[in-house]
């Protein structure tokens, strides 16, 4: 697949390749009490401070989005490498995080559906996985609304898990 795509325009949104600009904003989100809530709990600020690139996670499949010209967010498209349920292994894996001050906005679905429009454009008949904590709700709707179904709920970290497939697009 060619990386880094153009980027993705939605109706609000931008989705493209991280930029030295967004370091101070990746550090926030790692470093944020209630973005880690479900997620194991946040880094240390100072800890993320050194050890951050100046360029964060530039890698295919790794997006920005930004609205109006700032990063709100991050989505995650990657293979499902280290996931000990079978049925991820090897799979492309979604994830996102996004600052707090644009949750219950709609902006992880509107960037998850581009997200994943492109995935289907660049790897065609691939399915993807999701995983979250079952009690983490917000997670669980936007995981319905992109069509992910529920393969099995496990135990790890603590907590109780949902493993969700989106099946490929036809």
């Amino acid at each position: 697949m060619a990386w880094p795509p153009e980027p993705i325009l939605t109706e609000r949104l931008v989705l493209r390749e991280p930029e030295a600009r967004d370091r101070a904003t990746f550090i926030e989100m790692l470093a944020s009490p209630e973005v880690h809530t479900y997620l194991g709990g946040p880094r240390p600020r100072d800890e993320l401070e050194r050890e951050m690139p100046e360029v964060p996670e530039r890698w295919p499949g790794s997006f920005v989005v930004e609205l109006d010209g700032a990063m709100i967010g991050q989505i995650l498209l990657r293979r499902a490498t280290g996931h000990r349920r079978p049925a991820a292994v090897g799979k492309a894996d979604l994830g996102y995080l996004f600052l707090p001050k644009a949750w219950r906005q709609g902006y992880a679905a509107e960037a998850c559906a581009a997200a994943l429009d492109w995935f289907d454009g660049a790897l065609p008949g691939e399915p993807v996985v999701l995983t979250t904590q079952s009690a983490n709700a917000g997670s669980m709707r936007l995981a319905a609304k992109l069509g992910f179904t529920e393969v099995e709920r496990f135990q790890a970290w603590d907590a109780e898990q949902w493993l969700g497939l989106r099946p490929p697009a036809t």
